[in-house]
C-alpha cells in the first residue's frame, strides 16, 4: 500500500506487518515508517544496499523481516547483502549496469 510521495521520488511503502496493524501509532510502526521514508529517497542501488544492511544486522530471518516491512523482493535484499559482503565499489554515474533496464521502444517493435 502506498502512503505518500516525496518530491518526485518513489512512493513511501506502508508496512502491513501485524505490529503496525495492531498498534499503528506505536514505536514499532514509527520505526517501520521511518525506514520506508528513507528508502523512498534512495536510488535503486542505495535502496538495495540499505535493505541488505538492515537484513544483515537483523541476523537469521532478517531478509524476510525487511521484505515484509519494505515491500522489496527477497532477491533484491539478498543481492544487497551479498554486495555488502563483497565490498561495495565506488558509486558511478550509472545506477544500473550497461544493458540494464527496459529496452527502448524502437528495439522492441517488429519490422513489418
Amino acid at each position: 500500500m502506498v502512503d505518500l510521495q516525496i518530491r518526485g521520488r518513489r512512493p513511501v511503502y506502508q508496512c502491513n506487518c501485524s505490529a503496525c496493524q495492531d498498534q499503528p501509532k506505536g514505536a514499532v510502526a514509527a520505526d517501520h515508517r521511518a525506514i520506508n521514508r528513507v528508502l523512498a529517497m534512495l536510488d535503486e542501488r542505495q535502496r538495495r544496499l540499505f535493505a541488505g544492511l538492515l537484513a544483515m544486522r537483523r541476523g537469521h530471518g532478517g531478509i524476510l523481516w525487511v521484505a515484509e516491512i519494505t515491500g522489496l523482493r527477497r532477491t533484491t535484499i539478498r543481492c544487497g547483502s551479498a554486495e555488502l559482503r563483497r565490498g561495495v565499489g565506488r558509486a558511478t554515474q550509472r545506477v544500473r549496469k550497461p544493458g540494464g533496464g527496459r529496452k527502448s521502444v524502437e528495439k522492441k517493435s517488429l519490422a513489418w
